[in-house]
C-alpha cells in the first residue's frame, strides 16, 4: 500500500503528467525539419565527418551561445577530454570536479592520465560550492613560484577546474572562476546540461577558456550523440580542430600527421539532425519552463518537499526538474522512487557521488557534506518538452 506522502507526491506529477501515461525521465522530440536535413545528407552522400551540415552546426552553436568558435565532438565526453589537453592537463595531474555530477565529467579526467579531485556542492545551484572551495583550497593548495598550483598534500600540480552547471542551473561562475585566477587553475565549463540556460542574461559557456555541450539523445537538443567545445581564442579552437580531427595536416592527397590525434569530429548526419534541433531551441526551452512551473505550482502544497527553482539572476532551461525532500526526510526518498515507478512515472535520484563509486574511492577529496546531503533527499521528475503541450493549450497560451 502506497503511504500518504506518495500518494501526494503520485497526485502532484499527475496534474503535470496526463493520467495513464508513462513518462519517461526525458525523450527527444522531432517536430522540425529533422527528417528533411537529414535525408539530404543520405541523399547527397555526405554522412561522415566532413559535410556542409558540420560547418553549419557550429555556427549555429556560436550564434546561440555568443562564442566566436565551435567545434562539434562525437559526444560530450569526447568534448570534455579534448578541452582538458586543450588546457595542458597531462598524466599526474589533479583536476577539480564537483563530487555531484555524471560519471562523464570525472571520465573525462581519467582519460588524461589525471586524477580527479572531488570538491563539494551547494543546496543553491546544486554546482561546485565557491565558499567551500576556498576554504579548501586555503588549507590543501598553495602556489608555487612558477605560477602552478600544488595540491600541498600530494604534491602534484592541480591544474583545471570544471564546474557543471547541474540540471541545467548554472553554477555560480564568477566567484568560481575568481577562485581559480587566484591560484593560477583553468576553468574548462561544464555546460552540457545546459544550453540555453543564461545567466545575468547572458548564455552559459562564457566563463572560463572553453565550455563544453551535450547533445546526447536525452539532451534538451540532440544530435544522437554529440557534443562540442565553445571557446573565443583562435589559437585554442584552431588547435582543437587539428587535434580533434585525427591531427591531419592539410594536403591535397597526402596523409600526414604531425602528432597523436583523436577521432572527435561529428558526423555530418549528426550535424544534420543538431541543425533541425537547434531551430527549435528557443520553442524547447520556453515549454520546459512552462513545465516547470507547473511543477512548482503542483507541489506548493506539500510541506515535506520543496520544487527546486533557479537562482536569482538566472534562467534555467530546467533540463531536468528536481523535487528536493526537507531534512529529516531521507528515508522516504527511496520508497517515493519505487511508488513514482510502479506508477509508470520514470523518477530517479542524483548520480552516485563521484566519491563513492568503486574505482574513485582513492580519489582526493575535499569534505563533502552538501553533496552527501543533496544526493539522499533529490528526485528527479519527468522533464520532456512535450509534457508542456497540453499546459500550454489548457492556458492558451
Amino acid at each position: 500500500m502506497p503511504d500518504a506522502l506518495s500518494s501526494r507526491v503520485i497526485a502532484a506529477v499527475r496534474q503535470v503528467v496526463p493520467a495513464g501515461e508513462n513518462a519517461v525521465l526525458h525523450e527527444p522530440e522531432f517536430r522540425g525539419h529533422e527528417w528533411d536535413y537529414v535525408k539530404s545528407c543520405i541523399d547527397e552522400g555526405w554522412v561522415s565527418s566532413a559535410g556542409s551540415f558540420v560547418d553549419r552546426f557550429e555556427g549555429e552553436l556560436v550564434k546561440a551561445t555568443g562564442r566566436k568558435y565551435g567545434f562539434a565532438c562525437v559526444n560530450g565526453t569526447a568534448a570534455l577530454h579534448l578541452a582538458l589537453m586543450l588546457m595542458g592537463v597531462r598524466h599526474g595531474d589533479e583536476v577539480l570536479v564537483p563530487a555531484l555530477t555524471f560519471v562523464a565529467t570525472a571520465n573525462a579526467v581519467h582519460h588524461c592520465g589525471a586524477i580527479p579531485h572531488f570538491v563539494d556542492c551547494e543546496h543553491v545551484t546544486l554546482g561546485m560550492c565557491p565558499d567551500a572551495l576556498a576554504a579548501y583550497l586555503e588549507k590543501v593548495a598553495a602556489r608555487g613560484d612558477d605560477g602552478v598550483c600544488i595540491n600541498k598534500q600530494t604534491s602534484r600540480p592541480i591544474r583545471a577546474m570544471v564546474p557543471v552547471h547541474i540540471f541545467g542551473h548554472p553554477a555560480r561562475m564568477p566567484e568560481l572562476c575568481a577562485i581559480a585566477e587566484r591560484y593560477g587553475v583553468a576553468v574548462i565549463e561544464d555546460a552540457t546540461e545546459a544550453l540555453g540556460s543564461t545567466c545575468d542574461g547572458r548564455p552559459v559557456g562564457h566563463h572560463g577558456a572553453i565550455g563544453v555541450l551535450s547533445f546526447n539523445g536525452n539532451k534538451i537538443v540532440t544530435t544522437g550523440g554529440g557534443g562540442a567545445l565553445i571557446m573565443d581564442d583562435a589559437e585554442l579552437a584552431q588547435r582543437a580542430r587539428h587535434i580533434g580531427t585525427t591531427a591531419k595536416v592539410p594536403h591535397a592527397w597526402a596523409f600526414l600527421h604531425d602528432e597523436v590525434g583523436y577521432n572527435y569530429r561529428l558526423p555530418n548526419i549528426n550535424a544534420a539532425l543538431g541543425c533541425a534541433q537547434l531551430e527549435r531551441l528557443p520553442d524547447f526551452v520556453a515549454r520546459k519552463r512552462l513545465l516547470a512551473q507547473a511543477y512548482e505550482q503542483a507541489f506548493a502544497e506539500i510541506p515535506e518537499l520543496k520544487f527546486f527553482r533557479e537562482r536569482s539572476g538566472t534562467a534555467s532551461n530546467y533540463w531536468l526538474n528536481a523535487i528536493v525532500l526537507v531534512p529529516g526526510r531521507e528515508a522516504s526518498r527511496d520508497v517515493l522512487l519505487e511508488r513514482l515507478n510502479e506508477s509508470g512515472l520514470h523518477c530517479r535520484p542524483t548520480w552516485q557521488p563521484m566519491h563513492l563509486l568503486p574505482f574513485q574511492r582513492d580519489c582526493p577529496r575535499a569534505p563533502l557534506p552538501q553533496t552527501e546531503d543533496i544526493a539522499a533527499r533529490l528526485i528527479n521528475l519527468p522533464s520532456s518538452a512535450k509534457l508542456a503541450d497540453q499546459l500550454s493549450s489548457s492556458t492558451g497560451s
